[in-house]
């Protein structure tokens, strides 16, 4: 007599499930003491206040000191967001930071700022998608707590540009500045992020580049004299080609995430794009078509270009000055070095 043996059957997995739609509870920001005018950039390059006004809208920006780091700012910034939310550091369960300008390869900041914040043991991870970066990190904390992962989600978005920029470069000395901002992204009984998204062209991804890299600096001190002093990276951009991508193709995004999140540019109250030079930003608003109801964000006139804090320092002061209003639609849209980009419509606070 021949018998069957029993197929074993799969164990099973347990899923986690979180709320059905997520929101962004509360933002924060924070922005460094020291203002450093276009006259006082001017003493390192040929240049002049009407030069820099003209090319890129910037008026003045924030330097940090020279012992605040990236991890102080997301600390501050992130502090102000949980308490303006009501949000106790215990009720995080990841910390996203998005920054460039860590000097660190490893460990990364998001692990000393969540430990600074008192979220216990909550999860923490660095992005690095330049500009882009905050947006890309709304897009994953919106996935988080509607999977279940965790319940809220701070986003920070902080660079110390300072730090990585030649003073005495006329194409970048003008533009980049420092500051932190951040978000806590909870549950919500409604859809109050839209779908996120985003991209990549990274055919052209040597045109915002940090030289020289880590590898070729090692290279250098080998050889050199113990006296001699190394070259020290600093951020090196293509600003003329990465003009034409941004005003060409960032419209094209835009429109995609209106479309993902079901919406017209009418519906549109505010539109916060990555505050990387004046021009940019109103060539995409006549690209666009934006009606004269919507509010701009230009933040860049008095924090200059801080890159992964950009969108979120512009979005926390149109609130905090009541250019925008709670249960308002704002896009977003942050893009730049890699060349990354990401753009989600979201409900303001």
């Amino acid at each position: 007599m021949t018998t069957t043996a029993e197929v074993p059957q799969p164990t099973s997995l347990t899923a986690s499930m979180g709320s059905a739609y997520s929101r962004i509870v509360s933002t924060g920001s924070y922005r460094p003491e020291r203002i450093v005018s276009n006259d006082e950039i001017c003493e390192f390059i040929d240049s002049s206040d009407e030069w820099i006004r003209e090319r890129s809208g910037i008026v003045e920006r924030r330097f940090a000191a020279e012992d605040e780091t990236v991890i102080d700012m997301a600390v501050a910034a992130g502090q102000a967001a949980l308490e303006k939310g009501n949000i106790t550091p215990d009720q995080v369960g990841a910390v996203i930071v998005a920054t460039v300008t860590h000097p660190y390869q490893t460990p990364s900041a998001a692990g000393e700022i969540a430990h600074r914040l008192g979220t216990r043991g909550a999860g923490a991870l660095d992005i690095s998608a330049a500009c882009a970066g905050f947006c890309y990190g709304v897009g994953l904390a919106d996935g988080l707590v509607r999977s279940g992962v965790a319940p809220y989600v701070l986003v920070i978005g902080v660079e110390k540009l300072s730090d990585f920029t030649s003073p005495h470069d006329r194409s970048t000395a003008f533009i980049f500045a420092d500051g932190a901002g951040a978000a806590v992204v909870g549950p919500s009984d409604s859809i109050e992020i839209g779908p996120t998204v985003w991209g990549s062209d990274g055919a052209q991804s040597d045109l915002i580049v940090l030289e020289p890299d880590w590898v070729t600096l090692r290279k250098t001190i080998e050889v050199e004299d113990s006296q001699i002093t190394s070259p020290w990276p600093s951020v090196r951009m293509e600003g003329q080609p990465v003009f034409r991508w941004a005003i060409g193709e960032m419209p094209k995004v835009a429109r995609q995430a209106l479309d993902a999140a079901g919406l017209t540019i009418d519906d549109l109250d505010a539109f916060i794009p990555h505050q990387a030079n004046m021009r940019i930003t109103d060539a995409m608003v006549r690209a666009l078509g934006l009606p004269d109801h919507v509010a701009i964000a230009r933040d860049i006139e008095t924090s200059g270009n801080t890159s992964a804090a950009s969108v979120p320092l512009a979005m926390d002061r149109m609130i905090s000055a009541g250019e925008i209003k709670s249960g308002q639609l704002a896009l977003l849209i942050g893009f730049g070095a890699g060349l990354a980009y990401a753009a989600q419509v979201i409900r303001i606070p």
